[in-house]
């Protein structure tokens, strides 16, 4: 039920912001909801979850080799664990927390939020993408195994 001012029937203030937090809020108990999952069920554990398809018939780590178990390791408070499971997850969940928190930030003021990028951020974060996985996969990249 949405608050309302008595004297006209419009919705007060705190109810329009509460309406603009419905969309972050739902995003934030989505991921809240998958991160409690993974804390609960151990990806170190076989049998769990799939296998990566790609390293499983080919040997190479894809980028997201090993984003389970640093989620898991971020659960449980384990960050050097979650940097060495997949240290490109761990930079991926502190830009979540940013852009979320943006989100917030905007929604409460009132004021729109869109996440554009250009073309030229898209190819960066391909390229960043492409090198971490050739690099995890080469031999002086090991540090960078899952």
């Amino acid at each position: 039920m949405q608050d309302v001012n008595a004297d006209n029937r419009r919705p007060t203030r705190s109810g329009a912001v509460l309406g603009r937090l419905a969309g972050p809020a739902a995003v934030l108990a989505a991921v809240a909801g998958a991160f409690a999952y993974v804390g609960t069920v151990d990806p170190n554990e076989p049998g769990h979850y799939p296998a990566c398809p790609l390293l499983r018939f080919t040997g190479i780590y894809c980028p997201g080799c090993g984003g389970l178990r640093s989620a898991h390791a971020v659960v449980h408070g384990d960050f050097a664990a979650a940097l060495q499971d997949n240290a490109l997850a761990v930079v991926g969940y502190v830009l979540f927390a940013v852009v979320w928190t943006v989100w917030v930030v905007r929604a409460v003021r009132g004021r729109p939020f869109s996440l554009v990028l250009s073309p030229v951020q898209l190819r960066a974060a391909g390229a960043l993408l492409l090198v971490f996985t050739v690099v995890r996969n080469l031999p002086f990249g090991g540090w960078l195994h899952p």
